[in-house]
């Protein structure tokens, strides 16, 4: 039986991201009352942190407030908070927020908690690298690069400053790509321009790839074409090889068939080799007995049910289905099916189709590419193809324009408006190892 005094709605969402916000706007444009829980009240447009990272763009740019976009909608509710059980025949969710755990009823639930970094079994490298999943990410990642070109300024060392400028990217795939190439324009384009003494020769950019290709997913000629911009442009590409060690100063490769590794010596090393599903993934996955793959993402039904619900429904990266990419038109698209079948406008049990649009990433300054279906297309068009689609899907009219005009201070001139000279000099010998061990940590 129902208790009729319990905290209900129609509709829970969970998470903020693209496959929730799309589901959300469906929804709210039909009035249909519910409930997103997110444990940020941000929605993150993901693809775009490495330019939080690299100072390009500010986080407020890429993250405006979800609370803000549903605002003039009545039916939609905007919590913050951590969902932490579901119970699936009650119809009935568990979530954490301001140190309380509070009970809320819905009809309908839909999961899109994305994912999170994926070490491989190898968890003890997140202490040792930067990740790039979400906006203190790229904050902590912006700092450690400014610290780095700061400090190898002033250091009377010459190895100590080789290091501070060597960076590694682990994982060719799109975040990677554009890191390290955007790392490589920054030291030429900004660093050489406002830090006397350092050119952008001083600074080795090293890009690490397990596969035979840059941007695997690309494939053929694109992939090709990437591999030559990147190395035009002064990043070295290492292909075939797998990162088999990893610490505070460095890394050590070990390329396919080759029996001993070699060590690379870097400040900075930034982790984007795989993804795996967030926690909450589990908990659903352990209470209506649908199957994970070995990322933790959940197996999902053909029109995006979970397990044996026909309430419960997942979509974006936390879902595995037909080699989907994981990409946010796959889980906007998702959002919108699921939105659909919950307001009757689809039938129950259509499977999901997802239409591919084609698929985009950056290199440089003036370089990019792009595919559509079997047009491929690169350079200069690619790039300006993928600036408008950019600033289409970003979300709001004052998003758009002051991303616009970060875009062209930055591409067509010499400004990184959004680095911020915040840090401190440290006391000499007020940091010992147990120390510089746990700032190692916050900043993983």
């Amino acid at each position: 039986m129902v208790d009729a005094g319990m905290d209900r709605t129609e509709v829970v969402i969970v998470g903020s991201g693209f496959g929730a916000l799309a589901a959300a706007k469906k929804l709210a444009k039909a009035g249909t009352p519910f409930v997103l829980i997110s444990e940020t009240t941000e929605h993150l447009f993901q693809p775009l942190l490495y330019q939080v990272a690299t100072g390009v763009l500010s986080a407020g740019e890429i993250a405006p407030s979800i609370r803000a976009i549903l605002a003039k909608y009545p039916n939609a509710d905007v919590r913050l908070g951590r969902v932490v059980d579901v119970h699936a025949d009650a119809k009935e969710l568990v979530y954490e927020a301001a140190g309380e755990r509070h009970t809320l009823g819905y009809n309908f639930l839909i999961a899109a908690t994305g994912a999170r970094q994926s070490y491989f079994g190898r968890d003890e490298f997140a202490k040792v690298t930067y990740a790039l999943k979400t906006v203190n990410d790229a904050k902590r990642l912006r700092d450690q690069i400014v610290r780095c070109f700061e400090e190898a300024h002033t250091t009377t060392d010459p190895e100590r400053a080789k290091n501070l400028l060597s960076f590694i990217v682990i994982g060719a795939g799109a975040t990677g790509v554009e890191l390290a190439g955007q790392i490589k324009e920054l030291a030429g384009r900004y660093f050489e321009q406002s830090i006397r003494g350092i050119t952008a020769d001083d600074v080795t950019v090293t890009l690490v790839e397990g596969a035979g290709v840059a941007m695997p997913a690309y494939g053929g000629k694109l992939s090709e074409y990437t591999k030559a911009s990147l190395e035009k442009s002064g990043v070295e590409v290492v292909l075939n090889t797998l990162v088999t060690d990893i610490d505070e100063h460095g890394a050590t490769f070990k390329a396919h068939g080759s029996e001993a590794g070699v060590r690379r010596t870097a400040e900075t090393i930034v982790w984007s080799a795989g993804v795996q599903a967030n926690d909450f993934a589990g908990v659903l996955a352990e209470r209506t007995g649908c199957d994970t793959d070995r990322a933790g993402r959940l197996l999902v039904n053909p029109d995006l049910t979970v397990g044996g619900r026909a309430d419960i429904f997942a979509v974006g990266d936390m879902t595995s289905l037909n080699n989907l990419p994981g990409q946010s038109p796959v889980a906007m698209q998702g959002g919108r099916h699921v939105a659909r079948t919950v307001l009757g406008k689809t039938p129950r049990g259509t499977a999901f189709k997802f239409r591919d649009k084609g698929s985009m990433a950056i290199i440089n300054r003036f370089r990019a590419v792009t595919k559509v279906k079997s047009i491929e297309l690169t350079g200069f068009i690619a790039w300006v193809l993928w600036l408008a689609v950019h600033m289409v899907y970003l979300v709001g009219f004052r998003n758009r324009y002051i991303a616009v005009m970060s875009w062209f201070g930055s591409f067509l001139g010499h400004r990184r408006p959004h680095f911020h000279y915040a840090q401190e000099p440290s006391p000499v010998g007020t940091v010992d190892a147990d120390d510089e061990d746990d700032e190692v940590s916050v900043a993983a």
